[in-house]
């Protein structure tokens, strides 16, 4: 019959080790072995060695003792699942918050254009208010266009009329049919500005405003649009 080792046992629970040796030598009619001693025999006994009722104490101690370590180590993993679970929490709470800063500045940044953007419409001309005249100069037809756009936008108006029309507010393209200031093709389209789209500079410019705005945003944005093009 094989001789069982119970090191493992004698080493993991030294108090029922010292129990054990005491019943040994009580038994025997010996004085218990000290404590120190006990644990030195133990070490080296086998479950042959130690009385029959006394193996099931030290199986019970070696069993409560990796019980013990099993909940510590369930322990430990539940700890580092709960800490885990923070961290990606405490994560998407950043980034909602972040999200919703990004999007009230958005909007900010939306309103305060739109206000400044009404602002300068306010501020600026209709084709209407100008006294209807035979003909019109360059330098007249200009100082209409400033009036009646924001003046961080008359360049690029005049970047494109520059290069559409040279400011001739009755320039005719002979192939295309386009016609006046910014070349409305076909010209008839800006009668939906005024029915003296053919002579009035101030109607053709309140047309082609409109459809840079409508279309590019602003005069700037259709200068931009125009420079990679070639055409708006």
């Amino acid at each position: 019959m094989s001789r069982i080792s119970v090191r493992g046992f004698a080493v993991a629970s030294a108090t029922a080790v010292t129990t054990v040796g005491a019943v040994v030598g009580v038994a025997a009619g010996n004085e218990p072995a000290s404590v120190g001693n006990t644990e030195a025999t133990a070490a080296d006994a086998t479950i042959a060695d130690i009385p029959a009722g006394a193996q099931a104490q030290v199986q019970t101690a070696s069993l409560t003792q990796q019980a013990d370590d099993q909940s510590t180590q369930a322990n430990a993993a539940a700890l580092k699942s709960a800490q885990e679970s923070a961290r990606k929490a405490a994560a998407e709470t950043a980034k909602s918050k972040k999200d919703a800063a990004d999007e009230a500045k958005a909007e900010k940044d939306a309103k305060k254009r739109e206000k400044t953007l009404a602002a300068s419409r306010s501020a600026t001309r209709d084709a209407t208010d100008f006294a209807v005249k035979g003909s019109y100069s360059v330098a007249e037809t200009q100082a209409m266009a400033r009036q009646m756009m924001a003046k961080d936008q008359f360049q690029c108006f005049s970047n494109i009329v520059d290069h559409e029309s040279t400011w001739n507010y009755q320039a005719t393209n002979a192939s295309s049919g386009a016609y006046g200031l910014v070349q409305a093709l076909p010209g008839s389209k800006m009668a939906s500005a005024g029915a003296d789209w053919r002579t009035n500079p101030a109607t053709q410019i309140k047309w082609g405003l409109n459809y840079m705005n409508d279309r590019y945003g602003s005069p700037c944005g259709a200068w931009s649009f125009w420079q990679a093009n070639s055409w708006y």
